[in-house]
């Protein structure tokens, strides 16, 4: 059988049977079936644990649904290119535009995209044992670092008005309410001072009211220290 058939060929239907047999014997629509529908169920997994160990302000849907799309989007292009290296350059530099030209807040997100990227070049190579393996190992390791982190003690932003005589309380509290705090900003002015710290706190400390309760405190304010990307 010619497999060198040329787009004429196959438009002057000279060659259409010749070159429709060499397509299924590449790979058939069943392949492209079961292909398509294991990397659904992987990259579904991938955006469930995505949301379960979010811990940013704002959860994205979309972003969800991209690591599904990257994932069943990968996957036929690595059936297609095969052992192609010409085909498998010009993939390496679509997946490098994708990944430069797309704006990423969070470091952790670009690891997920290249998981989701990395499930659809198995299951396109027919890996599937590794991809399995892969998927559920990284899922259980991502969620019991999720698991330790949501254990760890709380970060906020503490912002203080008081007069300059209530310092010396302020620290007391600091020191007896908190294991961890450290000052970031100071502003005095005449009308009394302003500073802003970070502390460590257990959800279960109200420190917000010893620090009312200090004479010369005017009011307190405590602020999530947390980006749009997770603390």
């Amino acid at each position: 059988m010619n497999t060198n058939i040329t787009f004429n060929d196959v438009l002057q239907g000279s060659s259409f049977s010749d070159w429709f047999a060499n397509q299924l014997s590449n790979f058939t629509p069943m392949n492209v079936a079961i292909a398509l529908l294991a990397a659904l169920v992987m990259s579904v997994i991938i955006a469930l644990v995505y949301k379960k160990t979010y811990r940013g302000v704002l959860y994205s849907p979309s972003f969800a649904l991209t690591l599904i799309l990257l994932t069943l989007v990968t996957t036929p292009v690595v059936m297609a290119i095969g052992s192609n290296v010409a085909l498998s350059m010009g993939m390496v530099g679509a997946l490098s535009i994708v990944r430069f030209r797309t704006a990423v807040k969070d470091p952790l997100d670009t690891a997920y995209m290249f998981w989701a990227i990395t499930m659809g070049i198995l299951i396109g190579s027919n890996a599937y044992v590794i991809a399995i393996v892969a998927v559920l190992g990284i899922s259980v390791i991502v969620l019991v670092i999720s698991y330790v982190r949501l254990r760890a003690q709380n970060g906020y932003l503490l912002v203080l008005h008081y007069s300059e005589e209530a310092l010396r309380d302020i620290e007391s509290t600091l020191k007896r309410n908190t294991r961890f705090w450290r000052m970031r900003s100071k502003t005095v002015t005449r009308s009394g001072a302003e500073m802003t710290i970070e502390v460590r706190l257990d959800d279960k400390v109200n420190i917000v009211t010893d620090m009312l309760d200090i004479n010369g405190v005017y009011d307190a304010t405590l602020v999530a220290c947390q980006t749009e990307a997770g603390a």
